[in-house]
């Protein structure tokens, strides 16, 4: 049986809101969903389209926070990892694994960037797409 429960997002720690979410909307494609200002922080909320969420926080409560290099993963099937990566170096932020594919992935191509607080962003080529493709180049030939 299915269980009614389930994760609808995760939030990071971030030193500035509003870089951050440029980050996420320009260079990752996601849409802001909505914003809240709590007593201690602010917070945006972002997706892609019917998707979970990640949810953007940076806490006003003169707590002292470390938002620089934690060690989190955020993954993200994308159609276009090469083109996403450009996006990352045009926001001048870092590359650490140029798009390549992974054999013991079943040949998906891998990319990882950082995002402005160092967070490690995981770019998997969907394997919905690389199907499609294939599936038009047989058809074209």
């Amino acid at each position: 049986m299915r269980s009614p429960d389930f994760l609808t997002a995760v939030g990071i720690g971030v030193a500035d809101l509003e870089r951050s979410t440029r980050y996420y909307e320009e260079v990752l494609g996601m849409t802001k969903l909505r914003t809240f200002e709590v007593e201690y922080m602010d917070e945006v909320m972002l997706a892609h389209e019917g998707r979970n969420a990640v949810v953007l926080m940076h806490y006003t409560d003169g707590s002292a926070r470390n938002y620089r290099d934690n060690p989190v993963k955020l993954v993200f099937y994308v159609t276009d990892p090469a083109a996403i990566a450009a996006k990352v170096k045009a926001a001048g932020l870092e590359v650490t694994r140029e798009p390549a594919p992974i054999e013991s992935l079943g040949g998906a191509v891998v990319c990882l960037a950082k995002d402005p607080d160092g967070y490690v962003i995981e770019l998997i080529q969907n394997p919905a797409t690389t199907e499609t493709a294939k599936t038009d180049a047989a058809m074209t030939a």
